[in-house]
């Protein structure tokens, strides 16, 4: 199965019928290189608030609640979308309003069939925090894609294993990262959490990135990083675990994913993280013994 993954180049579209158009191109390029699944990047409907007054796209209070109007608009976009092209499109995430003014930063997963699925991001950063007005999700999901199990992980959540292992445990072999970092610690972190999670959990993660500089948007404001493909460093996988990642002005890495050879490394693996997580867990290791010198 080919997946791909977007380096997304951040821009300031003038209405929403502009979006789709970008929507509809970068998307085409991905389903003409014979993409299964295609991944776009986090915060992406943030990019909507450029549709506003640079008062309200300016001001992130103002612009979530502005973006609302295009949810509807956002759903047939890439369903339709989805349904044209055959492929599974993983939409990035909406930042979308609840109870009481708060929203949640979801991400939506649109398959061909029509089918709709979505997992909400559930570990928030200090700037989401900071916005009071974010809370995160309070449910985990694996999806089952025709016979394919995916998560997905949003962005900082890919940080932390248990969840992740939680995936893994129910069948996820790919876990889907849509990102958006501003800094290069950022993007390592999540570079970082992306290759540890596929060397515990023996699965591949696909990671989309958010690319260039927005200034009207104080969330959008800065993006670095790179797209990527990730598999476990093992016997008959690349050994620095990267399976393929974009480079300058590249829009997209692609890989196939080969999911019968990577349960096939197992037998001949050099270690296995997956098989051997439980050592872990024995009563004696959960709490470390202090001893003095």
């Amino acid at each position: 199965m080919k997946v791909a993954v977007c380096k997304y180049p951040v821009g300031a579209p003038g209405d929403f019928e502009q979006f789709a158009r970008k929507q509809r191109e970068l998307l085409g390029q991905a389903a003409r290189a014979g993409a299964r699944i295609a991944v776009l990047p986090e915060y992406l409907s943030l990019e909507l608030g450029a549709t506003f007054a640079p008062a309200v796209a300016g001001d992130l209070h103002a612009s979530l609640a502005a973006i609302q109007r295009y949810r509807e608009p956002w759903c047939a976009l890439f369903s339709a979308i989805a349904r044209e092209t055959g492929m599974h499109v993983v939409a990035g995430t909406f930042l979308l309003a609840r109870d009481a003014g708060r929203y949640r930063n979801r991400c939506d997963w649109f398959a061909p069939d029509g089918a709709h699925v979505w997992q909400d991001k559930l570990q928030l950063t200090g700037f989401e925090k900071g916005a009071g007005v974010i809370e995160g999700g309070d449910a985990l999901k694996t999806f089952d894609a025709g016979g394919l199990r995916a998560g997905v992980a949003v962005c900082y959540d890919i940080e932390f294993p248990l969840p992740v292992r939680a995936q893994c445990e129910a069948g996820a072999r790919l876990l889907l990262v849509p990102s958006c970092t501003d800094t290069e610690a950022g993007a390592t972190r999540v570079r970082v959490g992306c290759l540890a999670r596929a060397l515990e959990n023996r699965c591949y993660v696909a990671q989309a990135v958010t690319a260039g500089e927005a200034p009207w948007s104080p969330a959008l404001d800065a993006n670095t990083g790179e797209a990527a493909l990730y598999a476990p460093m093992d016997t008959g996988l690349p050994a620095d675990g990267v399976l393929a990642a974009t480079r300058g002005d590249a829009t997209w890495a692609i890989a196939e994913l080969d999911f019968d050879h990577l349960e096939a490394t197992r037998a001949s693996a050099q270690v296995a993280n997956d098989r051997d997580w439980p050592g872990q867990l024995r009563p004696s290791l959960l709490r470390a013994r202090v001893e003095s010198l």
